[in-house]
């Protein structure tokens, strides 16, 4: 390994761990690093009320703030070489707008946080077995899976443009709108344990499939004569990815722009070659989600939707990514 890889990997390892504990103390309520320190080591000084802010309230919103982070931006990276589209993210199939129906059916009928992460889970499930459903009928290629994805998608979106219309206008309608925006600050310990294990699941699966990963960028002939089974190998990585991103829609509501723009910027860094592109992506999601979350919290009176801060710095990033992809290719001055 030469010296500038060696210096690439302690960097991605180094700056979210460094984001991760910047998060913890920074907020309305300030703490000092050193009591954020002895807090996580459990040792004595800070006070009763310092300890449970950091434990009992940031701790868990960092972490699923990475964790949800990291999943999009992988998924999106595997995504757009398995599609072999740079235009793809973890949105494609479906799995958010089914995610996001099932959301407001829950807040429809209860108020229970459970069960409306447990209904949106089970919907955005729902939607990728709708797709796969149309790639076993008519064949599981990239054109298939697509407009699949796209059509389940838009069925869900008529779905919660009716639960929005018979919704109380004064009380479940701001819950549903608000929920679709996107955001952490109802997160607690007892909504990690299904999160953290899909994600350290999902992201060991992919790492372990990587090379795989970089025979799916050809076509499905070359792919095939190097003996990879590309109908199933797709079908497993898929259902994988959309059980991750389902996960994190589940708890954190419909974030956009991660899964586009963090590949991009991971490709950029560490090149094409899945077996640094996921760790990349995973590490700058990880540390872009924890972030834009920490502003969210903290840059207002109240706190900002993170659909809204991703949206706003997404669209620019992309642009800025693809006005570079045009003048590498000479077509932009």
């Amino acid at each position: 390994m030469n010296q500038s890889r060696r210096y690439v990997n302690w960097l991605l390892l180094f700056i979210p761990v460094a984001t991760f504990l910047f998060a913890l103390f920074l907020g309305r309520y300030g703490i000092r690093v050193f009591d954020t320190v002895r807090v996580l080591l459990g040792l004595d000084g800070p006070t009763d009320v310092f300890r449970a802010l950091i434990l009992r309230v940031r701790l868990p919103r960092v972490l699923a703030a990475a964790c949800v982070g990291a999943n999009l931006a992988v998924v999106g990276a595997s995504f757009q070489g398995l599609f072999r589209n740079p235009l793809v993210d973890s949105r494609i199939l479906g799995v958010s707008s089914g995610a996001a129906f099932g959301a407001a059916l829950a807040l429809l009928l209860t108020s229970q946080g459970m069960l409306i992460q447990a209904s949106a889970f089970a919907f955005a499930m729902v939607a990728i077995g709708l797709v796969m459903l149309v790639g076993m009928r008519f064949g599981s290629s990239t054109l298939v899976l697509v407009i699949g994805g796209i059509l389940v998608g838009a069925l869900f979106n008529s779905l919660l443009g009716l639960i929005k219309y018979v919704a109380d206008p004064l009380s479940t309608l701001p819950a549903i709108t608000y929920w679709l925006l996107g955001s952490l600050n109802a997160t607690q310990w007892s909504d990690l344990p299904p999160l953290l294990s899909i994600t350290g699941l999902g992201l060991s699966f992919f790492m372990l499939l990587r090379w795989r990963l970089n025979l799916l960028t050809v076509s499905d002939t070359e792919a095939m004569a190097m003996g990879i089974r590309v109908r199933l190998l797709r079908t497993i990585l898929v259902s994988v990815g959309t059980l991750m991103v389902a996960a994190s829609v589940a708890l954190a509501g419909t974030i956009g722009w991660i899964g586009l723009v963090v590949p991009h910027v991971a490709r950029a860094w560490v090149g094409p070659d899945h077996g640094r592109l996921i760790p990349a992506s995973a590490a700058l999601g990880a540390t872009t989600l924890i972030l834009l979350d920490t502003v969210a919290r903290t840059v207002l009176p109240s706190e900002i939707p993170l659909g809204v801060l991703t949206g706003l710095i997404g669209v620019p990033a992309f642009f800025l990514l693809f006005l570079r992809f045009l003048r590498a290719r000479g077509e932009a001055r």
